[in-house]
């Protein structure tokens, strides 16, 4: 039971990272008591190292006939932007099965015009969330520079452009290493064509944003625990959540903001959703010095530069590889070496590696919405690489249904139960 003389929270949130922390605190604006729950504490899972981009630009799903055609030479390459490994294949073929259905034409429209409504509501909330959390400061408007190694690759890219284009969302395609270097100098003459977004937003530093929110949260009256949920169970008065260790909680809402482990607690409601595990891997480098202008994403790498507050940030890439592997550091190592190929100045030294749990699904659409089971647990996981740019239009639409109000844009493709 919870401990004695602590009064019965409105309502639970299970997980601390990005989608958790801002979803209590937008229930809390919303006058509920609300009690976080997570296995290890805030930020302490994907959220600490993600490359800190608000990507609003980025509707096109992951699963794209485009991405078809790559991924089986990809996949050759142990070290590459999307590796399997061998071990685990078979406990991922069925999610592979429905990635592969996922990349039909019509499915990949449903899912940009799902995206692209989430994410209009995403970046319409983020600065009043800003604002409410006092972290206005950390954000930066840097934009984004996606690079192309030839004029084929940049032209495969153009129909997903003309998507963006009818969505209003504003971008610039420049040619040749000359007009490149305005936005970015120090690029390897490779690069042949590039396209900058300059509504790519960032943080400063996302460990320091969640943690900051957290911080906030529990300011104002709101309770962060450390305590494993393992079971859930509807009662009469709510939902009971159980613990390892035998800790048990009771609210009238439970929120499932687990990142890769969500889908664990939503088979205990009977809820089969095919989330599966993108290892991300990443090196913080320690130096400043280098001239990062903006983000840059190498596409055909798989993989994205980024600068924080902390240091250059060399992260990305798919390992479809479930949550109890050791991690396979060689990968870290891999894109590191590319972004010193890439960007020759770059002084790749003295970094620090990291690997984190990427919750994916395979239409690249989140789930968003109740339980089967009961309208009591509300589901809020499954954004992949989109998690902290999404947090804040999530935790609104979330908070929305837990008020009985009419969610602010279709929720129907984000249902738990179309898989």
């Amino acid at each position: 039971m919870a401990v004695a003389g602590e009064t019965q929270p409105d309502i639970i949130v299970v997980g601390a990272g990005i989608l958790g922390i801002s979803t209590a605190f937008s229930l809390q604006q919303k006058g509920h008591s609300v009690l976080v729950l997570d296995r290890k504490g805030p930020a302490a899972e994907a959220s600490r190292g993600n490359a800190g981009a608000f990507a609003f630009s980025e509707i096109i799903p992951l699963a794209t006939p485009g991405m078809m055609r790559k991924a089986p030479g990809w996949l050759l390459d142990p070290l590459g932007p999307l590796s399997i490994p061998p071990r685990y294949a078979m406990n991922i073929a069925p999610w592979m099965l429905r990635f592969w259905m996922a990349c039909r034409p019509e499915r990949v429209e449903e899912s940009i015009n799902a995206q692209i409504e989430l994410m209009a509501h995403s970046k319409h909330a983020l600065l009043p969330f800003l604002k409410k959390t006092g972290t206005g400061s950390m954000l930066r408007r840097d934009g984004n520079l996606q690079v192309y190694e030839s004029r084929a690759e940049f032209e495969a890219t153009l129909p997903y452009w003309d998507a963006r284009e009818k969505c209003a969302i504003p971008f610039e395609h420049v040619h040749g290493s000359y007009a490149i270097s305005e936005y970015q100098p120090g690029l390897d003459e490779r690069f042949v064509s590039a396209t900058f977004t300059p509504e790519w937003y960032s943080i400063s530093d996302p460990l320091e944003y969640v943690l900051t929110i957290a911080e906030v949260f529990r300011n104002r009256g709101g309770r962060i625990e450390v305590a494993e949920v393992v079971d859930l169970s509807p009662s009469l008065d709510g939902v009971n959540v159980d613990c390892v260790g035998g800790q048990s909680f009771n609210a009238a809402k439970v929120i499932i903001c687990a990142g890769a482990w969500s889908h664990k607690l939503a088979r205990k409601l009977g809820d089969r959703i095919p989330l599966e595990t993108e290892r991300g891997y990443n090196t913080t480098l320690p130096t400043a010095e280098f001239d990062l202008r903006t983000q840059i994403t190498f596409g055909g790498h798989g993989f994205v530069i980024s600068k924080l507050s902390t240091g250059i940030r060399v992260g990305g890439a798919v390992e479809l590889g479930g949550l109890t592997a050791p991690p396979n550091y060689r990968r870290a190592d891999a894109l590191l070496a590319k972004a010193k190929l890439f960007l020759p100045d770059l002084d790749t030294e003295g970094g620090t590696q990291w690997m984190g749990f990427r919750p994916s699904l395979p239409d690249t659409l989140p789930v968003i919405g109740p339980s089967k089971q009961t309208n009591d647990v509300v589901y809020a996981f499954g954004h992949g690489h989109l998690g902290l740019t999404q947090a804040a239009g999530t935790a609104s639409l979330v908070t929305e249904l837990v008020d009985g109000e009419k969610p602010s844009i279709n929720l129907q493709p984000f249902r738990a139960n179309r898989f």
